[in-house]
């Protein structure tokens, strides 16, 4: 919900069809106002995505608003997380939503350290391109490479998960949390993969079309 221009509304209906499956479902906030976490929570989100850290102050407020008390001053209202997570919801909610912090510009950097510091953060992501934006540098130019450096060892330092783009899976050490392709991206990589092996699956013989209806999901 940072970007794109979904409601409230859509973002529930896309939650409800999360019940059930192996992955939990994250919202990346607007900002982490009391309104934005309060909804996202109630519509069942397990996963709080903060954008633009760069005060610890705005972290240690979404830790607090993300969780009932004692722990935090999350007010109980209605939602639909009861029937996505079950009657028991109030009494675990404290200890299985996560919360995400972004880096994205050379303020975040700064603090990485006392950002990962905070309890109740689980993670930190050092959003690689808007990094780049607000610092004026470009990835692999040492400049650039040294804010996300300084940022890796602040948040490592404290055992939190660091996490970036996709792209620097397997190619940079120490991150263990990814954002993948969108979906748009995602079709589009899996039909060039089918325009260039003849094959829409993996298991079907090339030239061989499959039959209609035996699809697997």
């Amino acid at each position: 919900m940072q970007h794109s221009p979904l409601g409230y509304h859509e973002v529930a209906t896309m939650l409800r069809a999360c019940k059930g499956l192996p992955a939990i479902p994250f919202v990346s906030l607007p900002d982490a106002t009391e309104g934005d976490i309060q909804k996202a929570t109630d519509m069942g989100a397990l996963g709080i995505i903060i954008p633009m850290v760069d005060t610890v102050e705005k972290v240690r407020n979404a830790v607090k608003l993300a969780r009932y008390p004692p722990m935090g001053a999350r007010s109980q209202g209605g939602g639909q997380y009861g029937a996505l997570w079950g009657a028991d919801y109030r009494q675990t909610a404290n200890d299985n939503i996560m919360i995400v912090a972004m880096i994205e510009n050379p303020k975040g950097v700064e603090i990485a350290d006392q950002i990962a510091a905070v309890p109740g953060v689980d993670a930190v992501f050092i959003a690689s391109t808007d990094l780049s934006s607000f610092s004026g540098y470009k990835q692999g130019q040492p400049e650039y490479e040294a804010l996300v450096e300084k940022s890796k060892a602040g948040i490592l330092k404290h055992g939190k998960k660091v996490g970036g783009p996709h792209a620097w899976q397997g190619t940079r050490q120490g991150y263990t949390l990814f954002q993948a392709a969108g979906e748009t991206g995602l079709i589009r990589m899996g039909a060039r993969a089918a325009l260039k092996t003849g094959t829409m699956s993996t298991g079907e013989k090339r030239g061989v079309a499959p039959t209609e209806g035996t699809e697997k999901h």
